[in-house]
């Protein structure tokens, strides 16, 4: 068997390539499906155990090829759109970010969206939205007083909320419109099951509220925007960097393509940072060794009263560990797919026009030969002299090559502000049910409800 591309160069002679090996089971034409509805992640990891670093199973219809290990990751990664596209095998998505926009346009059009993002992302502005995520931790645990508990699922939830809808959407979203946003954009999220992956388009409760969350959505976004343009207003957020922004040819976004592009932004800066912030928490209180170093180290940099601030987020670099950790433990997207557009080669193996190819983040990083003792907890394999993340491709929570997440740094320092602000005020301490992970959602966060006890530092 030969193949007629590979990294997007076409061989200069026919090479010989192996079949992906697959995986036992399954039924006739719909193979895995059922397997892969109820339990997604214990089928992806069971096609490890018994196919090893290359594993292909049936889905309802097409063949998945599971690729582990950093350099099958960068085999798969360095294809170029036209021969491993993402646009195709995210068409589930396409019902969320709306039509034209992002998953249902061409690759080109796809990446000239999503970089006009750029500008929201650089320095200045990120030293903007530090003091926007402390400032509104800071008003959310204003009323907290000495001692009490929370539920942290959805604490984090609607925090979240409020610091992405501001930073994204502005100060007057946020005053005027938050709540109910919270509301419309947990509608959307629900929308995006494992079975969305199948048919994104069933006539079930979950779509329903998705589509009516997303027609709500691009209202409010168009209130925003009709009231800065009437006004003269502009803001210092991702909506006016949008609203500034063409295409190559000159063309200015539609209010739809930018509600679009922010809805697939928020994705990774609100989704990501409150599930990740809660795996965060959860694991430093189930660590408590560790815990109490972080909570030294936010302590001696703001104890005596310092401002939050871009530059004071580069000296907690073992909170950083303690959120890179809880990434790599929890990653909150198990599958990161490709469309094979044409016959191809992906790691010696030969992919078939038509199937899909994946990583899974949440199979990989519990390689062994990658990361040392990789089921257990351990931030420091961050810190120097090990820098297991270094290895190129070892550690993909937010995916790699030309698709990896835009949005990374955004969440990344989401996380460590609303940590450093929550651990320098208050000391945290897990109370009820074994937590288990909650794998009915393609976006895995804890199982709620999450119950942890706070009291103020004296």
């Amino acid at each position: 068997m030969s193949a007629t591309a590979s990294a997007g160069a076409a061989p200069a002679a026919p090479v010989e390539l192996r079949k992906p090996p697959r995986l036992k089971g399954g039924w006739p034409l719909i193979g895995h499906t059922i397997a892969f509805a109820r339990d997604p992640v214990s089928l992806l990891q069971r096609a490890y155990d018994e196919c090893g670093r290359v594993a292909q199973f049936k889905l309802a219809g097409k063949s998945v090829t599971v690729f582990t290990e950093p350099e099958a990751h960068e085999s798969l990664f360095r294809h170029p759109d036209e021969v491993l596209n993402a646009t195709e095998a995210y068409k589930m998505m396409i019902p969320v970010f709306g039509k034209g926009v992002v998953y249902d346009t061409t690759p080109a059009r796809m990446m000239e969206q999503l970089h006009m993002l750029y500008p929201a992302l650089r320095n200045k502005r990120m030293r903007t939205y530090t003091e926007i995520i402390a400032e509104e931790t800071l008003a959310m645990i204003a009323s907290w007083g000495n001692e009490g508990e929370l539920e942290a699922c959805d604490f984090f939830g609607v925090l979240t909320s409020y610091t992405s809808s501001r930073c994204f959407l502005g100060r007057e979203f946020r005053n005027e419109m938050s709540e109910e946003f919270a509301h419309v954009y947990a509608d959307l999220e629900g929308g995006i099951v494992p079975i969305a992956y199948i048919n994104a388009h069933l006539p079930i409760p979950a779509f329903r509220k998705r589509d009516r969350a997303r027609e709500r959505l691009g209202e409010m976004v168009s209130t925003i925007i009709a009231r800065r343009k009437a006004r003269g207003v502009t803001g210092e957020d991702f909506i006016q960097t949008l609203m500034d922004s063409t295409y190559s040819d000159g063309t200015a976004l539609t209010d739809h393509e930018i509600t679009g592009i922010l809805i697939a932004n928020m994705f990774a800066g609100h989704h990501t940072s409150s599930v990740t912030t809660t795996w965060s928490l959860i694991e430093l209180l189930r660590n408590p060794e560790y815990y109490e170093k972080v909570c030294a180290e936010v302590r001696g940099r703001f104890g005596g009263g310092e401002t939050y601030t871009f530059e004071s987020m580069r000296d907690v670099e073992c909170t950083e560990w303690s959120i890179k950790e809880a990434l790599r433990i929890h990653p909150p997207l198990f599958m990161l797919f490709r469309t094979a557009m044409e016959d191809c080669e992906v790691y010696g193996h030969f992919v078939k026009r038509g199937d899909w190819v994946c990583v899974s983040p949440i199979v990989a990083h519990r390689e062994e030969a990658v990361f040392k003792d990789a089921l257990r907890y351990d931030p420091d394999r961050y810190g120097p002299g090990r820098e297991e993340d270094r290895r190129p491709f070892a550690y993909v929570s937010f995916g790699g090559g030309r698709h990896k997440c835009l949005g990374n740094a955004f969440a990344l320092l989401q996380m460590k502000v609303i940590m450093s602000v929550l651990l320098n005020h208050y000391d945290f301490e897990l109370v009820g049910d074994p937590i288990t992970t909650d794998f009915e959602r393609v976006v895995l966060g804890p199982k709620p409800p999450i119950h942890v006890r706070y009291k103020k530092r004296s």
